[in-house]
């Protein structure tokens, strides 16, 4: 028997009196109520507008099993759906354990890092994450964090968009805290209700063919050359450049591999013949041994140094606009679509996940552009 697709109850996390709750949230409806209240000790909270009973296992597979035919049961909020992605790079928080603070100063809970070196988060994220938190929970007197309730929270968010944060910034901040009370307190989605900053889809910036031309031809040397041309070349985000090892270039089948990128995923991507030639100039005189750039003690070539080459090639180039590695990424996959690059080919180099990420480069493509004329030119103005 199917359930009746007109009656649906939702399941929430709560934490009530410090003990956690199946939330049961549902339109008015005489049979859902009545089944409702054949549950044990149901109870009702003005404070979250819904239904709630113990969180246990039994009581979980007991709402399954009343509702089954009845109503659809939405477990989307309720249940963890993360995921724990590999990372080549070894995850090193020891830094944050080690590091000295001042005085009264709230560290990130160890139990929070050790949920974070489990997951295997990038260390930029780990870095990120710490670095909020922390920031969160010195903004309260409270060191028993359960207790901090969605209101406080709300209004600590509220007080950094009134300072001027970024959107980006207030979002990263929310994710550093649904990590704590989810992930490392085991309470998935308990602040379903936290409204988060309206996402703001600003065009990608790209520059112009010449434009690019002009800062690899202004680079200062071989290896400052190849680290530009590769990140236009093949569409690579810093990072990406930064983790390449030798053994990923295949001058064979003339590919690069992209290991463990955004979102864990791998990918292939093109090996332009140009700067083929110029690795190999490149690697005769630098001689990398594990990594393809290089710094000081065959560590990874380090990513502030990437955005120097760029700024000051930029520069000599007679360039005034900033440039970033990322802009030569958007670039990259801008000037593909406008040479008639199938935008299915330009998803999968740029290792984009969903084709809509990919189209919103034919907003900034400009070779249709070039065959409309502006009614203007129909004027005579002369």
């Amino acid at each position: 028997m199917k359930a009746n697709n007109n009656k649906s109850i939702t399941l929430k996390n709560l934490l009530i009196n410090e003990e956690k709750q199946i939330g049961i949230q549902f339109q008015s409806d005489k049979v859902v109520q009545a089944l409702l209240k054949e549950l044990p000790n149901i109870k009702w909270s003005k404070e979250f507008g819904m239904a709630y009973i113990p969180n246990n296992k039994l009581n979980i597979k007991l709402i399954f099993q009343k509702f089954k035919g009845v109503a659809w049961v939405n477990g989307n909020y309720f249940f963890s759906k993360k995921r724990v992605f590999n990372q080549n790079e070894p995850i090193n928080v020891e830094w944050f354990r080690n590091r000295k603070v001042a005085p009264g100063y709230k560290v990130c809970p160890e139990e929070y890092l050790l949920k974070l070196e489990l997951k295997c988060y990038a260390n930029n994220t780990v870095k990120t994450y710490v670095n909020c938190f922390e920031r969160f929970i010195n903004a309260h007197e409270e060191t028993d964090y359960m207790r901090i309730d969605e209101r406080e929270i709300r209004s600590y968010l509220q007080k950094l968009i009134q300072k001027g944060y970024s959107d980006s910034y207030v979002n990263q901040m929310i994710n550093s805290i649904k990590f704590y009370y989810e992930l490392v307190k085991g309470m998935p989605n308990r602040f379903y209700s936290i409204e988060r900053p309206r996402k703001k889809d600003p065009l990608p910036k790209v520059i112009s063919l010449e434009e690019v031309q002009g800062i690899i031809l202004n680079t200062n040397n071989i290896k400052h050359k190849c680290i530009v041309s590769l990140l236009y070349s093949a569409g690579l985000r810093r990072s990406e450049l930064l983790n390449l090892t030798l053994k990923d270039i295949d001058s064979k089948r003339m590919t690069i591999l992209i290991k463990n990128s955004k979102g864990g995923k791998d990918r292939l991507t093109m090996l332009s013949e140009n700067v083929l030639k110029d690795l190999r100039v490149y690697y005769k005189k630098w001689k990398p041994k594990k990594y393809l750039f290089e710094g000081k003690n065959g560590n990874k070539y380090s990513a502030t140094s990437v955005l120097s080459i760029i700024n000051k090639s930029a520069k000599k180039a007679g360039i005034n606009k900033s440039v970033s590695p990322h802009i030569l990424r958007h670039s990259f996959a801008t000037h593909l679509l406008e040479n008639g690059t199938d935008l299915r080919y330009i998803q999968s180099l740029m290792g984009h996940s969903s084709s809509k990420t990919t189209e919103i480069y034919t907003q900034v493509a400009t070779n249709h552009l070039k065959n409309i004329k502006s009614p203007i030119e129909l004027l005579n103005l002369s």
